[in-house]
């Protein structure tokens, strides 16, 4: 088992977005390509599995479960990582009527990849976290190691927080996604209240993430912006999608259905209403992502037409 890849994670790098709006209203914006950190295990999913894994390593687990909906990027991540890193792992899938359906392309690429696959009911998911769910899980699967859903716990955000460096105190904000809350509370930590943080929720109602934010990190300096969700986490209207399209005719960066596209959206909305001073300058987190962009497209056609 080569943990050597783990210990060793590059900084990646920043681009520019170069965009005529920005010029207007004198506003700097760049990206940090988390996308490039590894071609599988991509994004925020390689820095919150890092340390999950070696702590299963550590304590002699073989095995590691975790749990996703139909499309995660999660379960997608942890397949490559089992499949790498040599674990055995097991995805607890959300929607029991899967199992009587063809596999998604993500759930497809898990499965190849050595993942055991356990569809359960939508409400049986809802007791993920009770521990009697977890003895049937251990009584069917034997003894494993937990990555909770998403991956975020202390262990994900101790991973996220190796991402913050030097480069991040060059902008007067920090903008990324929210999903599970982990990615924000690890950037958070690692600034520890030097730069103010935006975080665009990918879902309706997130504030309830604030007080799982508050179990990991004692920092406070970010705001949520809700107003970008576009009516919930994997809801991609027409508007996105072309926007999605102008972004990458910019810029040549695919950004993501779920969660970073949502993102760029109400950052250069918030641009067009003068939410920033001039002079501005904004460090947005590219998490990755990329591999639902393939499941979306089984749905609702090309999702990028790539130059």
């Amino acid at each position: 088992m080569n943990l050597a890849a783990l210990h060793n994670i590059s900084p990646c790098p920043i681009q520019n977005v170069n965009m005529p709006l920005l010029e207007e209203r004198n506003i700097g914006l760049d990206i940090l390509r988390e996308d490039m950190n590894h071609p599988l295990i991509q994004g925020n999913k390689l820095r919150k599995l890092k340390y999950n894994i070696l702590e299963a390593h550590r304590l002699g687990f073989e095995t590691i479960l975790s749990f996703g909906g139909a499309f995660s990027n999660h379960i997608s991540a942890l397949a490559a990582a089992g499949k790498t890193f040599g674990f055995n792992s097991i995805g607890v899938i959300r929607g029991d009527e899967l199992a009587k359906q063809p596999l998604n392309v993500t759930l497809k690429d898990a499965q190849e990849r050595g993942m055991k696959l356990d569809f359960v009911s939508r409400s049986a998911y809802r007791s993920k976290n009770h521990p009697e769910f977890i003895k049937t899980l251990k009584n069917h699967w034997g003894n494993f190691f937990i990555v909770p859903e998403g991956g975020s716990n202390e262990l994900g955000v101790k991973g996220v927080t190796e991402m913050v460096d030097e480069r991040f105190l060059d902008y007067d904000f920090i903008a990324t996604a929210v999903g599970s809350g982990g990615t924000l509370a690890g950037i958070l930590q690692g600034l520890k209240n030097q730069r103010k943080v935006l975080g665009f929720p990918a879902l309706r109602n997130a504030n309830y993430l604030k007080d799982e934010i508050g179990k990991w990190t004692n920092f406070r300096n970010y705001e949520f912006i809700n107003t970008y969700h576009f009516g919930g986490f994997g809801k991609i209207p027409p508007d996105l999608v072309t926007f999605a399209q102008v972004f990458y005719e910019c810029s040549e960066i695919v950004l993501d259905p779920l969660y970073t596209s949502k993102m760029f959206y109400g950052l250069i909305d918030l641009i067009e209403k003068n939410y920033f001073k001039p002079g501005t300058r904004l460090l947005a987190i590219h998490t990755g992502g990329l591999q639902g962009i393939s499941g979306v497209e089984s749905k609702m056609g090309n999702w990028v037409n790539r130059l």
